[in-house]
C-alpha cells in the first residue's frame, strides 16, 4: 500500500468513527444484545458503513471496507473484541432507568 493509499485510509477511518460509534450505540440502546456480541457488530457496521462510502470518496471498495473495519474495531476498541463479556446490552430497571438509593430516596 502506497502513502497516499494508507493516508486515504486512515482520514476516511477518522471520518467513518463517529457514524459507526453513533450507529452501534443507537443498536445497543433499541435492541437487547450480549455485550460479548458488541465488537462483531461494530466491525460489521463498520464495514457495511465503508461500503455505502462511495459517493464520497474516490477509493477501491477494499480500501473503503479497511477504513470501514478500522472505524469499526475503533468504535469499540480492539480490547473488547478479546475480552470476556458477559450480560446483555440492555438493562431493565423497573424505575425507567432511576435508583432511588442513588437519589437520595429510601
Amino acid at each position: 500500500m502506497t502513502k497516499s493509499c494508507s493516508t486515504h485510509v486512515l482520514i476516511s477511518t477518522t471520518l467513518l468513527a463517529p457514524i459507526v460509534a453513533a450507529v452501534v450505540q443507537v443498536v445497543k440502546q433499541t435492541v437487547n444484545l450480549p455485550n460479548n456480541a458488541l465488537p462483531i457488530l461494530s466491525l460489521v457496521i463498520g464495514l457495511g458503513v465503508g461500503s455505502v462510502a462511495f459517493p464520497f470518496t474516490d477509493m477501491d471498495i477494499v480500501l473503503r471496507l479497511w477504513a470501514g473495519a478500522f472505524a469499526g474495531l475503533g468504535g469499540t476498541g480492539l480490547y473488547e473484541l478479546i475480552a470476556k463479556r458477559e450480560g446483555t446490552s440492555k438493562k431493565s430497571c423497573p424505575l425507567g432507568g432511576y435508583s432511588l438509593k442513588k437519589r437520595g430516596g429510601y
